[in-house]
């Protein structure tokens, strides 16, 4: 199946996004542990949750682009059903 510029930019930010997560966690807990384990920890989680918001948004993108496409199809489906019961009448 071949997938269109969208689809594939919201791949690609889902997939960097991911990537933000990984490796933003690791950096913020780092650059945070002169502060002490448990403030450290507070804010690398606060982080994860934020960017895990992130890419929930972006799925929520994709849910939307497919849901659209679909009621378009009905649409048309619908369309051509109904001409051809005015066609009949």
């Amino acid at each position: 199946m071949q997938k269109d510029i969208y689809e594939r930019i919201i791949s690609f930010l889902l997939g960097a996004s991911w990537a933000i997560v990984l490796f933003g966690a690791l950096i913020t807990f780092k650059t945070f542990i002169f502060l002490g384990f448990g403030l450290s920890l507070f804010i690398t989680i606060f982080f994860v949750f934020i960017t895990l918001f992130m890419i929930l948004t972006l799925d929520a993108f994709s849910i939307n682009r497919k849901r659209l496409e679909e009621a378009k199809k009905q649409t048309d489906l619908l369309e051509k059903i109904s001409s051809e019961n005015k066609q009949s009448l």
